[in-house]
């Protein structure tokens, strides 16, 4: 461990507290007003896994394959979605005593549309979009304000889901 002195660190209160650590407690408050329901810690993940997919993008021209990873937790940020285990059956998570499936549009999709299979399990869909510059937005849907259709698939287009609620 680094000794701490004026370098790396400031004398408050008779004590030497690191410049790190003050820049760290910033972040977490810029952080919490940006995402006032969040697990903080799930914050610095979702960040570091939105800036490595944009990255591997920009360097490569092709895309991780981390995009449904990254909807989910934005939906646990944001709406403070609990997430189930990894290819758990039925939803992908638990928000109150609502299942939650989560469908996220991907950056290099050609339409702003989704396939959801009515038989799972949910009483509430969280619709993701990444744009192609990487942006994040979701739109939390109940299940019965979702329209009718005949069989078992619905196709969800972005811009026919009302408006966006709950985002930062």
């Amino acid at each position: 461990m680094q000794q701490l002195g004026p370098d790396n660190a400031i004398w408050d209160d008779g004590e030497w507290i690191s410049w790190d650590e003050i820049n760290e407690q910033i972040q977490y408050k810029e952080w919490r007003a940006k995402y006032p329901n969040a697990d903080l810690s799930l914050v610095s993940i979702f960040e570091d896994l939105i800036c490595t997919a944009e990255q591997y993008h920009m360097h490569t021209g092709k895309h991780l394959q981390v995009y449904g990873d990254i909807g989910e937790l934005y939906g646990a940020i944001t709406h403070g979605i609990k997430l189930h285990r990894n290819y758990a059956q039925g939803s992908d998570g638990r928000l109150g005593n609502d299942l939650v499936e989560v469908k996220t549009i991907t950056p290099f999709k050609s339409n702003d549309r989704v396939t959801l299979n009515l038989r799972r399990n949910f009483s509430m869909v969280f619709l993701v979009k990444i744009t192609s510059d990487f942006e994040v937005r979701g739109k939390l849907i109940p299940r019965k304000a979702l329209p009718r259709v005949k069989g078992d698939k619905l196709v969800l287009e972005w811009a026919d889901i009302g408006a966006e609620r709950g985002e930062p």
